[in-house]
């Protein structure tokens, strides 16, 4: 018997679900890989750049200033397209977030950009 892997809804702070990890890969609402997710919990985009970290709720946070500098990482083979369930379980109650995190869903939405677009990438010429 096949087994499924557990779709996980990512929330804003405003309790929104804008992501889903399906370990390691996460995907937007359209089904799109916008990222993947280490053992550590550390994020990175598609292309490697450092994102931010999972954190309680589930959501994905980061540090306003980061002082040590982050490497960027060779990303895994790209998944194929989700389907998204139709239906999505409520956000849980969170805690408010300290002066030193953000929600990068909420604030920085285009560090998490699908494979064909975003502007870190290298360009064609």
């Amino acid at each position: 018997m096949a087994t499924q892997k557990s779709i996980v809804p990512i929330y804003t702070t405003k309790g929104d679900a804008e992501a889903f990890l399906v370990y390691p890969y996460l995907y937007n609402r359209r089904g799109e890989w916008i990222g993947w997710i280490t053992p550590e919990r550390d994020i990175y985009s598609v292309i490697g750049h450092y994102v931010g970290f999972l954190g309680n709720g589930p959501r994905i946070l980061r540090k306003r200033s980061i002082e040590v500098m982050t490497t960027n990482k060779k990303p895994p083979p790209k998944p194929p397209k989700m389907l998204m369930p139709a239906t999505i379980p409520l956000a849980p109650l969170m805690a408010e977030l300290n002066h030193s995190e953000i929600d990068v869903l909420l604030y920085m939405p285009e560090r998490l950009h699908t494979a064909d677009s975003g502007e870190f990438r290298q360009d064609l010429d």
